[in-house]
């Protein structure tokens, strides 16, 4: 245990090392908070832009990664050394894991500092949802890393599935906004049910669309990672 948080800890430092998630995990939704929280309705953008960063991390950061760990022979260099080859991979889901709360937190608290949140504490249903959304976007992401030949075709697919979900889920754009076509197709988007939970936990509304978007969340978390698991090359 000692040594996976060891290797958690340095993969968390190289994480800092590149800007691009950097920015778009910490920076980026304060951005967007600032543009449009002068509206007086952060509360509701605060589990939208909570979406944005599980994005970020789960499904750029974590397959991108762990397909160039595998172009460069790293996950097999790694097969011969001490520690079990599996710690590379969970060290990458923990430290994306810090990375989304790091995040979160950030969000959370400049929303606090300087605009008027309602929430003062965070509700045990919102840390559940929170927790089982990181952990199926994440599925998701190692599912693309699994498939990907390369790290070039790791970082079309997870572009290709990036932007579109970002912008169908209602993590940037309402879903209500949308035009009619395009928000039954937000219902196929596993983001969807992200922003959707986070939302109806976070206010402690529509106990019912939680539960159904539990279960659609948990069902992608079981087939990525069951395909994934069937899937993946080390070299």
């Amino acid at each position: 245990m000692k040594a996976l948080c060891k290797l958690t800890w340095v993969e968390f430092k190289l994480m800092l090392r590149q800007p691009e998630v950097v920015f778009f995990a910490f920076v980026f939704p304060l951005f967007l908070m600032v543009t449009f929280g002068s509206n007086g309705d952060v509360d509701k953008l605060i589990p939208m832009y909570t979406g944005i960063i599980i994005s970020i991390t789960g499904l750029m950061n974590l397959p991108l990664t762990v397909a160039m760990y595998r172009q460069r022979k790293i996950l097999k260099r790694f097969k011969a050394t001490p520690l079990k080859p599996s710690y590379i991979l969970v060290s990458q889901v923990m430290e994306n894991v810090v990375t989304t709360l790091v995040g979160f937190l950030i969000l959370f608290g400049a929303s606090r500092l300087f605009f008027k949140v309602h929430h003062a504490a965070i509700e045990p249903s919102f840390v559940l949802a929170f927790f089982l959304s990181v952990f199926s976007i994440f599925s998701f992401g190692f599912l693309i890393a699994s498939i990907a030949r390369n790290e070039r075709t790791a970082s079309l697919i997870a572009n290709l599935v990036y932007y579109p979900m970002l912008f169908l889920s209602g993590a940037v754009i309402s879903v209500k906004e949308l035009p009619a076509f395009l928000a039954k197709v937000s219902k196929v988007v596993p983001l969807t049910y992200v922003v959707d939970i986070l939302g109806n936990t976070w206010f402690g509304t529509n106990v019912a669309s939680s539960i159904r978007d539990a279960i659609v969340l948990f069902i992608v978390l079981v087939v990525s990672f069951g395909i994934s698991a069937l899937t993946f090359r080390w070299e």
